[in-house]
């Protein structure tokens, strides 16, 4: 019999605007709603934007808010104060690493040209590293996107950049940040992390793993909202060098203007974090993160961490119990392997998600054939994860996902 009267986070549940009947297993995707953040947006649109009009930058300090929130997010993955700044998209914050990365390599030996990666990295990884190879011919960037078992093997002296998702986005397995942080610069390269399906997911140490560069997002686990600021971490050491190769910013827009409101007409690099910043800060979406990560403030991960780890490995052993060979796990059994999420394959897993859907039970699909669920312990239950189990049960053993409306892909998987 499962015992459902522990829920070690039960007061963080309520902190949450979930509707009533809906078991949400999508965190991973785009974090729960904090009711904070309701509140908080409330009084930036309506008091700060609505009656202080534009003096708000000021006497709200809209202007400070990437720092801000990017010094809150240094706390939870292992950063120091000025390492962090929460802007843009992890995307184009990707593409800012990626080049100050190259750049502080090619000082250092002009031969090493070559980014080494995962094939099965999260495509938009590959895209921009695909982008900068187009975009710098002069670089004769060689891109090495290998397996995972590869990776080992594709790190060599000519290595400039080795870029890893820290959490497999379809899977869930999880890369060993230490271990992998030092086989790349053992070989003179600089590790960057993607830690999108990581931040608030687990304790994350970047300085204690001498990491390098790292980007992430901010409306998965964190709970900043959908579109919510992503942010770029780069080490002081790295900061220091490129401060004092008096290296320009990676895209020279007004806010990485070392005198944003000077309004010159040339261009001169801010120094330090702030070199990241591009164009005028998007003060909504900030305002969301910011409430998200003021709660994240007084949450022990390592406690998270271990809930985690529990309602993990229930699902796995209440879904395999239920559905038998219906379904083949693609997540780590080992809970150092993985991040916070489960993925089982189906042949027909986007029909198979929908009809779950329709019952309440949200989770997600990733093509192929990747059912995903995401489990955050501040407002998932263990009741939650074994009522799931029975929903994906009945609708397999019903064929309940076997219609038409099932199988007619939405633009959004």
């Amino acid at each position: 019999m499962t015992d459902f009267s522990h829920e070690p986070f039960s007061e963080y549940g309520e902190q949450f605007a979930l509707p009533p009947g809906i078991i949400y297993l999508d965190g991973n995707s785009l974090g729960a709603l904090p009711k904070s953040a309701i509140e908080r947006v409330q009084q930036a649109v309506v008091n700060e934007w609505g009656v202080g009009l534009i003096r708000s930058w000021n006497s709200a300090d809209w202007v400070n808010a990437p720092r801000r929130c990017g010094d809150k997010i240094a706390k939870l993955i292992g950063a120091s104060e000025g390492e962090v700044i929460a802007c843009d998209s992890t995307s184009t914050n990707l593409f800012k690493a990626l080049i100050s990365a190259l750049a502080l390599q090619e000082k250092r030996d002009p031969a090493r040209n070559v980014i080494v990666s995962d094939i099965d990295n999260f495509p938009t990884d590959l895209y921009i590293a695909q982008g900068l190879r187009e975009l710098l011919p002069q670089r004769n960037i060689e891109l090495r996107f290998v397996k995972n078992t590869e990776l080992r093997q594709a790190i060599d002296q000519h290595t400039s950049v080795v870029m890893l998702t820290e959490v497999d986005y379809r899977t869930g397995a999880r890369h060993n940040m230490r271990e992998m942080t030092a086989l790349a610069q053992s070989n003179g390269a600089l590790m960057l992390w993607d830690l999108a399906h990581s931040t608030c997911a687990f304790p994350i140490e970047l300085n204690a793993c001498n990491a390098d560069f790292a980007v992430g997002c901010g409306y998965k686990y964190v709970n900043g909202g959908p579109g919510a600021p992503a942010y770029i971490f780069a080490a002081k050491r790295h900061l220091e060098a490129l401060d004092a190769q008096n290296s320009a910013a990676p895209i020279a827009g007004w806010f990485a203007h070392a005198a944003p409101f000077a309004f010159e007409p040339e261009f001169r690099s801010a120094r330090g974090i702030l070199r990241f910043q591009t164009g005028t800060p998007s003060i909504l979406q900030l305002a969301a993160l910011e409430a998200a990560l003021d709660m994240w403030l007084t949450v022990d991960l390592h406690a998270v961490r271990v809930r985690s780890n529990e309602l993990c490995d229930a699902f796995i052993e209440a879904v395999e119990s239920r559905c038998g060979t219906a379904l083949t796990l693609a997540t780590p059994r080992d809970a150092n392997q993985r991040g916070s999420q489960v993925s089982f394959r189906h042949s027909e897993g986007y029909a198979v998600m929908q009809a779950l859907i329709e019952r309440g039970v949200i989770g997600d699909f990733r093509a192929p054939d990747i059912l995903r669920f995401g489990f955050t312990p501040l407002y998932v239950t263990m009741k939650n994860v074994i009522d799931a189990a029975e929903h994906l049960h009945q609708v397999l053993a019903t064929r309940e996902w076997d219609q038409p409306k099932f199988k007619t892909k939405q633009a959004v998987t």
